[in-house]
């Protein structure tokens, strides 16, 4: 494991990168026209990126980004 130390403003700026990643991965995933092995990449990294914010984030602010766990697979 490893620690870090964060000022108030440092903390701000990783919530709110992490916030804007996570932001983005959503919108990935609920994109039907990538392929299937990028989705899962993107839901593997999904899960990690949301445990990150979750250490520090309001209850109120986490149930934005909670997902199922599951991308909708394109049928082709």
């Amino acid at each position: 494991m490893l620690g870090m130390l964060f000022n108030e403003k440092e903390c701000k700026e990783l919530d709110y990168v992490l916030r804007k990643e996570l932001d983005e991965m959503l919108l990935d995933l609920s994109d039907q026209r990538l392929d299937q092995n990028i989705r899962h990449a993107i839901a593997n990294r999904y899960k990690t990126v949301f445990r990150m914010y979750a250490r520090f984030a309001p209850q109120k602010e986490l149930s934005k980004y909670a997902w199922g766990g599951r991308y909708s697979q394109s049928k082709h």
